[in-house]
C-alpha cells in the first residue's frame, strides 16, 4: 500500500491487567475495544464506538459459581447496570459481547457499515498508539483461543513512528499520547486525561473512562498531522505476518545479536509452527525458528528464534513466562552465533532438499542401515490397498538420508510431504515396521534438518593436526629404529574385567620371563580398561616364543563369565612407549613374527583420548630449536626411560616391601613422561651438564592447589622428594606456566 488510505480507524484496547508500556505482558484478556473512524480526505471524525467484552456467567459450572459467590440477577437488574455503565462512558455507541470471536465480528461489521455509509472511498487501515495493542494483545489472545483474526488487524499505522518522522529528536520509547499532544499544542483537559507516564505503579489497570479519552486524544493528533504544516501521508503501514515461512540459513550469513532469543521449557512434541503461534503478532525471520537437540539427537525443550528487527525481539522478551498449553515458556536473550550453531548449514544437498517451499518435513529415526529409497517410498505408499497411503512429495527427491562423513548411514532420514493432511497420515505410521525394525516418526523443521546434518557430518574438533613431538627435537626420533630389540609383548582384545592375575595365568610358563613391574594396562579416558596391555619380557627370544604360542588363545577372567581370544604381538620398548604416550604406528598386521615393520600389530589401542587425532601425520621439516646435545640431555631415549628402573626405598608409602611382584596399574594411566610440543625457553649451560631434566607444563589451571596437583599428575613414577621443586607458586607474568624439576631418572614401576 503506497497510496494514502481513505479512512483511518483509530483503535485503543484495554485488558483486565496492566496498561501503558506493560500492556499485554501479563496475559490478561481483552475487556475493552474502542475505535473512531477518521476521514483522511475530508479530515473529519466519525462517532466513538466502545466494545465491552464480558464472559457469560452462565458458562461457569455450579462449583465455580459457588466459589466465586455469584448471585443470579434478574434481567431488569442487568439492564439497569448496563445503563449505568453507558452513562459512565463517553462513547456514542456501546456494544457488549461475551467472547473474543463475537467482538471481532461486531467490530468488523460496524466498521464496514460505517465506511460504506460515508461513501468517500473503500481503503481502510487501523492506527494505534504504539505496537502493543495489535501485536501484544489482539494476536496473542486470538492465537491462544484459536480465534480467526479479521484481515484488518494484519496492517496498521504506529502513531508514535508517524509522529517521530516529523519530530526526529523525540525518543520513541518515551513517547505516548500525552507527550505527542503537548508537542502539537493540542488542548487537553489535563485532570481527566489518563497519563500512563504519571502513574507510580507500572502495572496499573486502566480506568474505565480513560479508554475513550485516550482514543479522542489520538484522533486529534491524527487530524493535526494531516493538517498544515505537516500534511502527512498515511502510506506503507506496519505488517503482521500471517504465517511462518520455512527457509535455510547459511553459516556464512551474518545474524544480528539483537534479533535472537532463546525459548526454554517447550513441550517435546512442539514444532516450529507451535513456536510461531506462541509469538503470533511478531514477525519471525524466514526460517528463524530452530529447535535445539540434545546429545542423543532428541529435542531438549529449547529453541532459538530470530526476529526481523530488534523491536520485535524486545516485544518477544515481554512474553517471558507466557503459556503454551499448560506449560510456561521462559524467554531470554541470545546471540547470532548461538542461532548459527543450531540453524546454520553449508551442505548444498540440504539446501536443495529444503528449497521446496510449503512442504511439511517428517523425520524418520531407527531405519535399517541397508534401507533404500524404494523401501522408504513403499513404507509410506504400501501396495496393500488396505493400508493408508501417504504420497511423498517429489518421489525419491523428497527423501534425504543422513550419513556420516565416510558415507555410512546413521539410521535417520527426512521426508517431504506436500500438505498437512499427508503429513498427519504419515505420522500415524509411527512405530510401524520396516524390515525387522520399528520406525519412529516425528514432525520436523528445516532448522532441525540442518542441525542433524551438521552433527553427523561435522569435522573433528581438531581439524588441523597438532605439531608432533619431533618438531622441536630433530635428533630424537619417536619412531623405533628398525634394529631395536623386540623384547616386549602387546596383548590386544583382553576381557574388560581382566586383572593382572588373569594376565599372568594366561602367560603360563612365560610368567617367569616377565620383568619386575613390567605389566602395563592401558586405560581409556574414563579410567576403564581399553582391552590392551603391554608386557616387558627378559629377552626377545622369549617374547617371540610367547607370541607364537599364545596368539589367539582364549583368556578367561576370574571376575566375569566372559572369555575372549587374545591377540599377542612382539614389539620393542620404544614402540610400547610410543603407544603409551598417545602416538600411533600405522603398520599393517600380517602376523609374521620378524623384525620388519609389517608385522608389529601396533595399531593404536582404543583409547578415547586419541579419537580426535588422525592415524598418521605428514609435516614439513621444521628447523631445530635445541642443539642435539641439549635435546639428548633433556630427553633421554624411551628405552632407557622404561628399562632402567630405580630401586625403591624401603617402606615406601605406595608400595610396601611385602607387595607382590606385578602391581595392578588400573588406578591410573601408566604412560612415560612426554616432551612438550613446543619449547619456549633455552636452558642455561649449567643445566645442560646436569643429569636432571626440566619439564615445562603449560596449561595449568589458574585455581590449582599447587605442588600436590603436580605430584598427582606424575603419579606412577618414582622421584626423590628434593627433585619436586616448583619455582614459586606461579609466574607473575603468566600464572598458567609453571616449571617442575624432574628427578634424575624417570622410571615406570
Amino acid at each position: 500500500m503506497t497510496a494514502q488510505v481513505d479512512y483511518l480507524a483509530v483503535v485503543f484496547t484495554a485488558t483486565s491487567g496492566a496498561a501503558g508500556e506493560l500492556l499485554g505482558s501479563d496475559e490478561k484478556e481483552l475487556v475493552r475495544l474502542v475505535w473512531q473512524l477518521v476521514n483522511v480526505k475530508n479530515k473529519t471524525l466519525g462517532k466513538v464506538n466502545e466494545l465491552i467484552i464480558k464472559p457469560n456467567l452462565s458458562d461457569l459450572t455450579d462449583k465455580e459459581e459457588e466459589e466465586d459467590d455469584v448471585v443470579e440477577k434478574s434481567e431488569e437488574e442487568e439492564e439497569e447496570e448496563e445503563q449505568e455503565e453507558k452513562s459512565l462512558h463517553r462513547a456514542d455507541c456501546v456494544y457488549t459481547v461475551t467472547s473474543l470471536d463475537s467482538a471481532f465480528d461486531t467490530f468488523n461489521l460496524q466498521l464496514t457499515n460505517e465506511v460504506n455509509s460515508a461513501g468517500a472511498g473503500t481503503s481502510l487501515c487501523l492506527c494505534t498508539d504504539g505496537q502493543l495493542h495489535i501485536r501484544q494483545v489482539i494476536h496473542p489472545e486470538a492465537a491462544s483461543k484459536n480465534v480467526l483474526v479479521p484481515d484488518s488487524f494484519y496492517s496498521f499505522f504506529d502513531l508514535r513512528k508517524v509522529f517521530k518522522n516529523h519530530f526526529p529528536t523525540s525518543d520513541l520509547k518515551a513517547l505516548n499520547v500525552h507527550v505527542m499532544a503537548e508537542s502539537l499544542s493540542i488542548p487537553m483537559n489535563v485532570p481527566t486525561v489518563w497519563d500512563p507516564s504519571a502513574t507510580h505503579e507500572p502495572s496499573a489497570v486502566l480506568p474505565p473512562t480513560a479508554a475513550v479519552e485516550q482514543l479522542q486524544l489520538m484522533a486529534s493528533i491524527v487530524l493535526a498531522l494531516l493538517s498544515e504544516p505537516f500534511c502527512h501521508t498515511f502510506s506503507n503501514p506496519e505488517r503482521v505476518s500471517d504465517r511462518f515461512e520455512n527457509g535455510t540459513c547459511s553459516k556464512l550469513e551474518k545474524v544480528c545479536d539483537n534479533t535472537v532469543i532463546r525459548a526454554r521449557g517447550l513441550p517435546w512434541q512442539s514444532s516450529d509452527q507451535d513456536i510461531a503461534r506462541f509469538f503470533r503478532g511478531l514477525n519471525i525471520a524466514k526460517g528463524g525458528a530452530a529447535l535445539c537437540l540434545n546429545a542423543q539427537g532428541r529435542r531438549n525443550g529449547e529453541a532459538l528464534v530470530r526476529f526481523v528487527s530488534e523491536e520485535h525481539r524486545d516485544l518477544a522478551l515481554q512474553r517471558h513466562k507466557h503459556h503454551m498449553g499448560n506449560r510456561y515458556i521462559e524467554v531470554y536473550k541470545a546471540t547470532g552465533e548461538d542461532f548459527l550453531k543450531i540453524a546454520g548449514g553449508t551442505s548444498n544437498e540440504v539446501a536443495m532438499f529444503l528449497s521446496r517451499e510449503d512442504q511439511i518435513i517428517v523425520r524418520m529415526r531407527g531405519l535399517p542401515f541397508d534401507a533404500t529409497l524404494s523401501q522408504v517410498l513403499d513404507f509410506f505408499c504400501p501396495r496393500d490397498e488396505l493400508k493408508e497411503t501417504c504420497p511423498v512429495s517429489g518421489g525419491t527427491d523428497g527423501i534425504l538420508f543422513v550419513r556420516y562423513p565416510d558415507g555410512r548411514p546413521t539410521g535417520d532420514a527426512f521426508v517431504l510431504f506436500a500438505c498437512e493432511e499427508h503429513a498427519q497420515c504419515a505420522l500415524r505410521k509411527h512405530k510401524d515396521m520396516l524390515g525387522k525394525r520399528y520406525i519412529e516418526l516425528f514432525k520436523s523443521t528445516a532448522a532441525e534438518v540442518q542441525q542433524v546434518l551438521n552433527r553427523y557430518s561435522s569435522p573433528p574438533l581438531i581439524p588441523v593436526a597438532p605439531a608432533p613431538l619431533v618438531s622441536v627435537l630433530p635428533s630424537v626420533s619417536l619412531l623405533p629404529p628398525p634394529g631395536s630389540a623386540r623384547d616386549c609383548l602387546r596383548l590386544r582384545g583382553l576381557p574388560y574385567t581382566a586383572s593382572i592375575e588373569d594376565i599372568l595365568t594366561f602367560l603360563g610358563e612365560f610368567t617367569q620371563d616377565v620383568r619386575p613391574h613390567g605389566v602395563h594396562m592401558v586405560l581409556n579416558q574414563q579410567g576403564r580398561p581399553s582391552g590392551d596391555c603391554f608386557i616387558q619380557m627378559t629377552s626377545a627370544e622369549r617374547a617371540l616364543q610367547a607370541s607364537q604360542r599364545l596368539h589367539k588363545h582364549v583368556m578367561t577372567s576370574q571376575r566375569g563369565a566372559n572369555s575372549r581370544y587374545v591377540e599377542v604381538f612382539p614389539c620393542s620398548a620404544e614402540e610400547m612407549g610410543l603407544v603409551l604416550m598417545g602416538g600411533s604406528l600405522s603398520h599393517t598386521h600380517t602376523h609374521k613374527h620378524n623384525r620388519s615393520r609389517s608385522g608389529t600389530g601396533l595399531s593404536p589401542p582404543p583409547c578415547k583420548f586419541r579419537r580426535l587425532s588422525p592415524p598418521s601425520y605428514s609435516f614439513a621439516p621444521i628447523p631445530p630449536v635445541l642443539p642435539t646435545e641439549a635435546a639428548a640431555a633433556l630427553y633421554p631415549p624411551l628405552g632407557q626411560v622404561l628399562l632402567t628402573p630405580r630401586p625403591l626405598p624401603p617402606g615406601h608409602a605406595f608400595y610396601p616391601a611385602s607387595a607382590q611382584l606385578y602391581m595392578n596399574y588400573t588406578a591410573y594411566y601408566p604412560s612415560p613422561p612426554g616432551s612438550p610440543t613446543t619449547v619456549g625457553f633455552f636452558p642455561a649451560a649449567s643445566s645442560l651438564s646436569s643429569p636432571a631434566g626440566l619439564v615445562r607444563m603449560p596449561g595449568l589451571a589458574y585455581n590449582g592447589s599447587g605442588v600436590k596437583e603436580l605430584i598427582n599428575a606424575v603419579q606412577g613414577y618414582q622421584y626423590a622428594p628434593e627433585d619436586a621443586l616448583v619455582h614459586g607458586p606461579v609466574h607473575a607474568h603468566d600464572p598458567a606456566r609453571t616449571f617442575l624439576t624432574q628427578p634424575k631418572e624417570w622410571v615406570c614401576i
